[in-house]
């Protein structure tokens, strides 16, 4: 009888606690559990852990290796930035910050993120303390409509996602803010440079809810490939074209029909593979954009970089977790991401 009494406060508890978590409009996600990454030549060791080492935030995003390898990210409904030194162990970087969802670092090595929580949006410096600097805060008098992502090149010159838009900007410094990409269907979410900065990679992905869509429904909706373009001296882009393919998703983990597609951040390694955060996992594609495998995270990833001593990590932040693998391919070192 007082087992059973245990387990119906126990039962209690936790759908109390699922239903707080529901009104504040935060859903209520298992933990997040290790995977296994499939052997892919050159880049993953097959056997190798996808190892969760954060979880219990309610959502990560924006990651970012400093110089030291190590890592940052947005945990940006508690308005901090969490980090994982070289040795593994996280702890805050930053506590009552004023941004989301994207980061980078210049060559004086100031931290820049999107400022989505000051009105109007921004994108600006929020480290080292006292270095604060608006780079960007309107397009042609137009304030920013949901600055995604962004990347940082070696001029300091800083390419960003506007989603709502399907927009990519450049904010030059000392010029104006300028667009290069705009697409009338698709949904713009992650960006990246090649290690040699000629190519720029846009990640895309459908406006409609996933829930939604059939795969007859992909053509007319978007998101079916990942993006790329040739960089131009001042910093425009030309010859748009698809570089790669996304896997398909035609199922979720829990068997409920769901066609998803598209994908959200991008990293890029030294050999110049593109790596995809996607609901099916880790998409990497090589230089040519040819599918190479699937690393597998327990939950949808929604961004990645590369850290660690030799960035030889590949980190993933997935709807409040941080993921580790470790390595065959080692990150671009020439930039923060």
């Amino acid at each position: 009888m007082k087992s059973n009494v245990r387990l119906a406060v126990l039962f209690g508890l936790f759908y109390a606690v699922a239903a707080i978590g529901q009104e504040q409009g935060v859903p209520f996600p298992p933990p997040a559990t290790d995977t296994i990454a499939p052997d892919i030549p050159g880049v993953v060791k097959g056997g190798t852990r996808v190892q969760v080492i954060v979880d219990g935030l309610k959502h990560t995003d924006g990651p970012v290796a400093m110089r030291d390898g190590t890592l940052l990210y947005w945990d940006y409904m508690e308005r901090r930035i969490g980090k994982v030194d070289p040795q593994g162990k996280p702890s805050t970087f930053l506590s009552n910050t004023d941004g989301q969802s994207a980061m980078g670092f210049d060559s004086k090595g100031r931290l820049i993120t999107t400022l989505k929580e000051r009105e109007p949006a921004k994108v600006g410096v929020i480290w080292p303390k006292g270095s604060d600097a608006i780079l960007a805060d309107n397009f042609e008098g137009k304030p920013f409509e949901g600055p995604n992502d962004l990347v940082v090149d070696k001029k300091d010159g800083v390419y960003f996602t506007l989603s709502g838009s399907g927009t990519v900007l450049y904010a030059r410094p000392g010029a104006k803010v300028i667009k290069v990409f705009a697409h009338p269907v698709e949904r713009i979410n992650g960006i990246v440079l090649s290690p040699d900065e000629k190519t720029l990679y846009v990640a895309t992905q459908s406006r409609v809810a996933k829930t939604t869509l059939s795969i007859a429904d992909i053509p007319k909706e978007g998101g079916e490939y990942l993006l790329a373009f040739d960089v131009q001296p001042d910093g425009t882009l030309k010859n748009q074209r698809n570089f790669a393919r996304y896997e398909i998703v035609t199922h979720r983990p829990n068997g409920l029909p769901d066609v998803r597609f598209g994908g959200d951040g991008l990293a890029v390694d030294a050999q110049g593979r593109v790596y995809a955060a996607t609901a099916a996992g880790i998409q990497v594609f090589s230089p040519q954009g040819q599918r190479l495998g699937t690393i597998p995270v327990s939950r949808n990833p929604n961004n990645l970089v590369f850290a660690g001593p030799d960035k030889k990590t590949l980190f993933i932040v997935a709807r409040g977790a941080v993921y580790k693998v470790g390595m065959i391919a080692e990150g671009y070192k020439g930039r923060a991401k």
